[in-house]
């Protein structure tokens, strides 16, 4: 498997990943990053997150979810889904959390990263 890509840059509604500006929210699994439909963490449910339940077996041990311009506590419904998948969550706001995306992808480690653009 090869390495998520970086994020490069983000605000003003979207992000530069690998090099390409994506507009909008952001949801990379299994090392591929496409659009995303939550605009704010209160739109967020749990068939946002569908993609990382059904991720490849072996590619995901956690969730890193960006949850906007300010950390917010995610939904109970969210945080139970995660954790009946066998995930770990970690949630923060979306500037740390894209940063903290490409330090962990940088070491390897096996995460879905779900970004709210901000």
């Amino acid at each position: 498997m090869r390495q998520p890509p970086a994020i490069d840059g983000f605000g003003g509604g979207g992000f530069r990943v690998a090099g390409v500006w994506r507009p909008g929210s952001l949801l990379i699994v299994a090392d591929e990053p496409r659009d995303w439909a939550p605009a704010a963490i209160g739109e967020l449910t749990v068939d946002d997150l569908e993609p990382v339940f059904n991720a490849p077996a072996g590619t995901v041990e956690f969730v890193l979810l960006g949850t906007g311009l300010r950390q917010a506590l995610p939904a109970a419904a969210i945080r139970e889904a995660v954790r009946q998948a066998g995930f770990g969550l970690e949630f923060m706001a979306t500037d740390a959390a894209a940063r903290l995306h490409n330090v962990l992808a940088s070491e390897g480690r096996l995460l879905a990263t779900a970004l709210i653009a901000i």
